[in-house]
């Protein structure tokens, strides 16, 4: 049975629904020659962040106040910050050097808070060559006095910035923290523009350092056990919004796969498993979804994308409360030996 598992994301003419997303991995050109022959379908590059474009206009801006005299501590400020993606002059450079060794798509990646200088960044991004632009939002508002409304405001004002001055398609990464995150979808895909949705960031949260009472951030690798967050909202997005739709964050097995482009989504976003297995687990991911749907039946993901979406499934409630507090007592501990 031949299996068709082309798809389209951004206007992107896929040969399957697996995308590499931004990390450390997408920064080497070898790595990234891995993973095409592992069968990829596209490579989202590491993500280039609003801090280093701050830092280097502060930096640019000492060095003509200052002189050449301060070069060198200048200098080792920038490369503190470029260590992840080798900072925003030679990021482009990278872009470039992938899109001229690969015949993938390549995916550039801006991370930030606000509007700030996105737009040149953006345009640069575009002229290196990117096939398209992924924008991670990444806001933690801590002001009280700031409304929800005034935070999604500033979402859509930053996204709205950097769609008007592209012409390759753009995507946003959104976290799932929105009181309501079909409203908020809804906004930057019909009212902005945008032309895919990534779902969901993953943020970083704080830890503390016993030994040194230091707080600092904490990474950590996701888990099969957080596919449940982009399956619902996807499944519940699908029919609301003609748009792209990837999903990211607990996407460790061919079935994780499977089950998402079940309630809709257009491609999978990958990293914590190719942090863990490595480029060479993709061809193992491609061969197990190949077997999924020989399985199932299916021989294209057209013919399936989408059928358990909140609109198609037999029971729209199940994406909301439906079995709510069945689900709850089935998990009560030691039930068998409760008695009645």
């Amino acid at each position: 049975m031949s299996i068709d598992l082309g798809t389209t994301y951004l206007g992107l003419e896929l040969r399957n629904p697996l995308v590499a997303s931004a990390s450390p991995l997408t920064g080497h050109v070898e790595i990234l020659r891995q993973m095409e022959e592992a069968g990829v379908a596209a490579v989202v590059m590491p993500s280039l962040f609003e801090e280093q474009l701050e830092r280097e206009e502060r930096a640019v801006r000492r060095l003509i106040e200052t002189g050449k005299e301060q070069f060198e501590e200048v200098l080792s400020e920038l490369c503190d910050l470029d260590s992840y993606n080798n900072g925003p002059p030679n990021y482009l450079g990278q872009v470039r050097q992938a899109k001229k060794e690969l015949s993938i798509p390549v995916i550039a990646s801006l991370n930030g808070v606000g509007p700030g200088n996105w737009t040149r960044h953006a345009r640069l991004l575009e002229e290196a060559g990117a096939d398209a632009v992924e924008l991670n939002v990444y806001f933690v508002p801590t002001d009280p006095n700031v409304t929800g409304a005034q935070v999604e405001d500033r979402y859509v004002e930053t996204v709205a910035a950097v769609q008007e001055v592209l012409t390759i398609p753009l995507a946003v990464k959104l976290g799932p923290y929105f009181s309501s995150l079909p409203n908020m979808a809804r906004r930057l895909v019909v009212d902005v523009g945008v032309e895919g949705l990534v779902l969901f960031n993953r943020y970083l949260h704080p830890d503390i350092a016993l030994e040194t009472l230091q707080i600092s951030p904490r990474l950590t690798l996701s888990t099969g056990g957080e596919l449940p967050l982009p399956l619902r909202w996807i499944g519940i997005l699908r029919p609301q919004l003609s748009t792209s739709l990837a999903a990211s964050t607990g996407v460790h097995t061919s079935d994780d796969i499977f089950k998402l482009l079940l309630v809709g989504a257009d491609v999978t976003m990958i990293t914590s498993a190719l942090l863990r297995h490595g480029p060479a687990y993709i061809r193992t991911l491609l061969d197990g979804l190949r077997a999924r749907f020989e399985e199932s039946g299916y021989d294209s993901i057209r013919q399936m994308k989408g059928i358990l979406s909140q609109q198609n499934c037999p029971d729209p409630s199940a994406f909301e409360r439906a079995n709510y507090v069945k689900s709850i007592a089935s998990s009560t501990p030691f039930r068998d030996e409760v008695s009645d």
